[in-house]
């Protein structure tokens, strides 16, 4: 691969900080972009980060995760669970932004298609991205998908993967609003939706770029 590995945390709604985050990482068509999950509830505008993120792939290597966010959403527009839980969770901050008026069918044909298409784990020759955690005795294709996309590090965190590679996740949220690297695994979800930061990092540099939705940005030394 001649251009950057770049992975890009929790994004929850909030298009300001993914916007100021683009704008000084510059994806490029040569860099592999891997967004961990969780794009919708909580934050504002769930509707303007699929917008944006349906732009990216047409200008870098695009790859997306399924978070437990868009498990929830995708659950009640298909009628496969009550609406109670996903609503708790941000999801009256989701349908919001889509000017829901009642009808469940409130997702546009290519954000359908788009969450239709996000896959669970993805991984590298150095590198395996998940939305939550994993099991480091399976393989990722076995792996089970409650595992994958709900478990929170704060219940325990596992050991390195067996395949030795370093684990790339979201979905536990860093309050402080700083990157957990514990070697073998890095958190990327630093809280941009509480009022901390969206995260973008360079895995080959170890390099990353902070933005929030105040319009602040911040550069890994």
């Amino acid at each position: 691969m001649s251009g950057r590995l770049i992975a890009i945390g929790d994004i929850h709604g909030c298009t300001v900080a993914l916007e100021n985050l683009l704008r000084h990482v510059q994806p490029d068509p040569d860099d592999l972009v891997v967004a961990l999950g969780d794009y919708v509830d909580r934050g504002p505008d769930s509707r303007g980060v699929i917008d944006r993120l349906i732009q990216l792939g047409g200008q870098t290597q695009l790859v997306c995760l399924m978070g437990n966010h868009e498990e929830m959403m995708l659950e009640v527009v298909r009628g496969e669970a009550p609406h109670h839980e996903w609503l708790k969770h941000g999801g009256i901050e989701t349908l919001d932004s889509y000017g829901f008026d009642g009808d469940l069918n409130f997702l546009p044909p290519e954000h359908q298609n788009f969450l239709d298409n996000l896959g669970d784990f993805f991984e590298t020759d150095a590198f395996f991205f998940t939305h939550a955690a994993y099991d480091a005795g399976l393989p990722l294709e076995q792996q089970p998908v409650d595992l994958l996309r709900w478990h929170s590090l704060m219940r325990g965190v596992p050991p390195q993967h067996y395949s030795g590679k370093t684990a790339i996740v979201g979905h536990t949220a860093n309050r402080d609003g700083e990157v957990v690297d514990l070697g073998h695994l890095i958190c990327l979800d630093t809280y941009a939706y509480g009022g901390q930061w969206l995260t973008a990092m360079d895995l080959n540099e170890r390099s990353f770029w902070q933005a929030n939705q105040q319009g602040q940005v911040r550069v890994s030394q």
